[in-house]
């Protein structure tokens, strides 16, 4: 079954709504793939109005800004992300989630899936949640 951007034919009292037409082309999306940390790897789709979009399925390298320069360093692993905690394990790259690159660690900026290339902006005070103190 396709994955279909449309109204929902469920109401917010529960209550079923009638399709008033079935799905539409420019209506369709596609599944979530996610980005992981390894050596790279793109795939090139066609979007609407015959365009393309890079979708990044593993990245081994980010652009990551220190407040005046950009320097591209080596991404070791992911250390948080406040979108699922269980891409952790999974060493997944999301947008807001904590990477450990080679200058220290890095809050990633861009939506590597969507485009193509991860940008992260570098944490000064940070430490892991596995070395802080609890209380």
């Amino acid at each position: 079954m396709a994955i279909v951007h449309s109204k929902s034919l469920r109401k917010t009292t529960g209550g079923m709504r009638r399709a008033h037409r079935k799905k539409k082309k420019f209506e369709i999306g596609r599944p979530w793939v996610p980005t992981i940390v390894g050596e790279l790897r793109k795939r090139l789709i066609r979007t609407k109005g015959g365009g393309q979009k890079q979708r990044l399925l593993k990245a081994d390298y980010a652009n990551v800004s220190n407040g005046k320069k950009v320097i591209k360093t080596k991404i070791s692993q992911v250390v948080e992300n406040s979108s699922n905690p269980f891409f952790v394990r999974r060493n997944i790259i999301t947008k807001g989630s904590i990477i450990e690159t080679a200058k220290g660690y890095a809050r990633v900026t861009s939506r590597p899936g969507q485009d193509g290339i991860v940008n992260a902006v570098l944490l000064k005070d940070y430490k892991p949640a596995k070395l802080r103190k609890k209380r």
